[in-house]
């Protein structure tokens, strides 16, 4: 069980001798101190709280919590980065806080990729099969004449090769989107660089929303959203009636200034049709 952090305040708050307003310091762990009478209640009114006995709430802190220093609790509790091993350290249970241990998104290329990782420089070469991850996201930086290009389905981020030729014109090197919740990862790491963004989704109103909504939004100068030349064609012959029906209603076009997207939102209207990004993958 862990100890609020506010209610950690109040405890290191009583340590040093303060007194603390009962109505603020409503919690059961207060009641079990007040039963234990480590801690004094008193007043009739207003009712305030004292510390009794300094080196019982240590010992209760230690034996119900697993918290040595409340100091060092509320300081590491409260930080954005926190590694189990931290939590170990101020409470004995490196499940006290939700942890991520498992930072950073997977990268794939046709082709060896220049970069540096903490400073120092890199060339990542790339097996057909095998995907590169990327945890140190924070410290590794690509060669700017790299383009990021984000691709939103699995199965097109695992065969590139078969796709290289839609990217002729730029240098690519493949982002997935997948697992979702590594996204955040991806966003404050594309912020941070100084490539540019191209997005490959698919062709519906829900790709575009991914588009504007998870990334045009937080990177929006350098970013652009891919659609290829025959898009027209490709909507009319292998397009999906059924998802334009159902996405239609949730979407808010009015705002979009991006040429190409309008287009591509006219030409679906036009064939009321949405178009899955697989389609592309070329069968060799």
């Amino acid at each position: 069980m862990k100890l609020p952090i506010r209610i950690a305040k109040i405890l290191l708050q009583l340590s040093q001798g303060e007194s603390i307003p009962s109505s603020k310091a409503k919690h059961t762990s207060i009641e079990d101190l007040i039963t234990e009478r480590i801690i004094d209640r008193t007043g009739r009114i207003h009712k305030k709280l004292y510390l009794t006995n300094k080196q019982s709430l240590f010992l209760y802190l230690q034996n119900k919590y697993g918290i040595n220093d409340l100091t060092t609790y509320i300081k590491i509790s409260k930080k954005e980065n926190i590694s189990r091993s931290d939590l170990t350290a101020i409470s004995s249970d490196s499940k006290l806080k939700k942890v991520r241990t498992f930072k950073g998104f997977l990268i794939n290329s046709c082709a060896p990729v220049e970069a540096t990782l903490n400073n120092q420089p890199i060339t990542l070469d790339f097996t057909e099969g095998i995907f590169k991850f990327i945890y140190d996201f924070e410290n590794f930086i690509p060669n700017k004449k790299f383009t990021i290009v984000g691709i939103e389905n699995p199965e097109n981020f695992r065969l590139i090769e078969n796709q290289k030729h839609l990217f002729k014109d730029i240098q690519p090197l493949f982002i997935s989107r997948y697992p979702q919740n590594q996204s955040k990862d991806l966003i404050k790491w594309l912020q941070s660089i100084p490539n540019n963004y191209l997005h490959f989704g698919d062709f519906d109103f829900a790709g575009i929303g991914i588009y504007l909504n998870e990334f045009k939004k937080h990177i929006p100068n350098k970013s652009t959203f891919f659609i290829p030349q025959n898009i027209e064609l490709l909507i009319k012959n292998y397009g999906n009636r059924e998802r334009y029906d159902i996405q239609k209603i949730n979407f808010k076009e009015e705002k979009i200034k991006q040429q190409n997207i309008t287009q591509l939102i006219m030409t679906i209207h036009k064939y009321k049709k949405g178009l899955d990004q697989e389609i592309l993958i070329k069968k060799l």
